[in-house]
């Protein structure tokens, strides 16, 4: 459509053609745009959501010896997936921000019911 000359779409013309790997806008939607209002949104819905894991693993674990409140996935499974059917996601996501800590890629419901989770 950039290139079609009976265009009339503005948005079409003020938008850069390519952006490169170095450009700081690479793989971002353009600044004040629904699609980077949408991601913001999901990013503040997936931060509650690890938020409340965390709260849970608190209340329903047991502090160790280090200080730290760990649990076992079959027991956060059961109480987590009455709240919500992503507890792995939001595992690994809590993992990947420093929050948690476990042995294992992936944990799978029966399979990995005795792996500890551990509250950093």
């Amino acid at each position: 459509q950039r290139k079609n000359p009976f265009s009339s779409d503005d948005r079409l013309a003020s938008k850069a053609a390519h952006t490169h790997r170095g450009d700081p806008t690479y793989g971002r939607p353009r600044e004040g745009s629904r699609t980077e209002q949408r991601g913001k949104d999901a990013h503040s819905h997936v931060g509650k959501e690890v938020e409340e894991l965390c709260l849970i693993i608190r209340r329903t674990g047991e502090v160790g010896e280090d200080g730290h409140v760990s649990v076992t996935f079959g027991q956060l499974f059961e109480t987590y997936v009455t709240i919500s059917n992503k507890v792995v996601g939001i595992l690994l996501r809590a993992r990947k921000h420093g929050l948690v800590h476990f042995e294992g890629e992936m944990l799978w419901q029966g399979k990995d019911d005795d792996v500890v989770i551990t509250l950093l």
